[in-house]
């Protein structure tokens, strides 16, 4: 009886450390860490008001961003959960705590609408070329560039709007970080159109062929 049949994994996802059924590896555990700290920042910016524990909390979270996917490559446990958790908790740790501050009055709306309107393209746009019959696309290397950058500017602004003694050096740090992320993840968001172009005929190639 084949591997195939008996239901062990085949060779090329093993020899890439792909499982569909594992769900309980470090770099899973550690998205869902991440993702749980989200309630907590909540309640530190909103029962709690403590603005300056709230902005390091999510700087933490940011930045780890990194170490599951760095962890999944490293030892290979690479997993189906893990590509679905891995960028959910990405959108999750940046948009709902920027939607928090701007409710909070920390950052101005228009600033917050100018950063999620380029995310709802881009989701909007994925969703598209997945209705279509294209393949998934990776996120560039500018589109890492401007989350990152985002996940430290956007706390820099919490913690500027807090009674810290440091609170102003906090602000000039926020907007000095987040223009150029701002800059960068537009730039990112055009890539993705030729990228998408090349998504979308591979996978209906692929549909074909299969």
């Amino acid at each position: 009886m084949s591997e195939e049949a008996a239901g062990a994994p085949p060779e090329r996802e093993r020899q890439l450390g792909i499982f569909e059924d594992k769900i309980l590896t470090v770099p899973n555990m550690i998205s869902l860490a991440r993702l749980a700290c989200v309630p907590v920042f909540l309640w530190l910016l909103f029962a709690r008001d403590d603005l300056w524990a709230a902005a390091w909390l999510w700087g933490g979270i940011g930045a780890t961003d990194w170490v599951d996917g760095w962890w999944a490559r490293k030892f290979d446990v690479i997993s189906e959960f893990g590509k679905f958790v891995d960028p959910l908790t990405d959108r999750v740790a940046l948009i709902v705590p920027i939607l928090a501050i701007a409710i909070e009055g920390a950052v101005p709306w228009w600033l917050v609408i100018v950063t999620l309107a380029r995310e709802g393209l881009v989701a909007l746009a994925g969703l598209a070329l997945s209705a279509m019959g294209g393949r998934r696309i990776d996120v560039t290397w500018w589109g890492k560039v401007a989350t990152f950058g985002l996940y430290f500017a956007f706390p820099f602004l919490l913690a500027g709007a807090s009674d810290h003694s440091t609170a102003a050096g906090f602000e000039i740090a926020g907007w000095v970080v987040v223009v150029p992320s701002l800059i960068y993840s537009y730039l990112s968001a055009a890539q993705y159109i030729p990228l998408a172009r090349v998504a979308l005929r591979e996978g209906r190639l692929d549909k074909q062929m299969g």
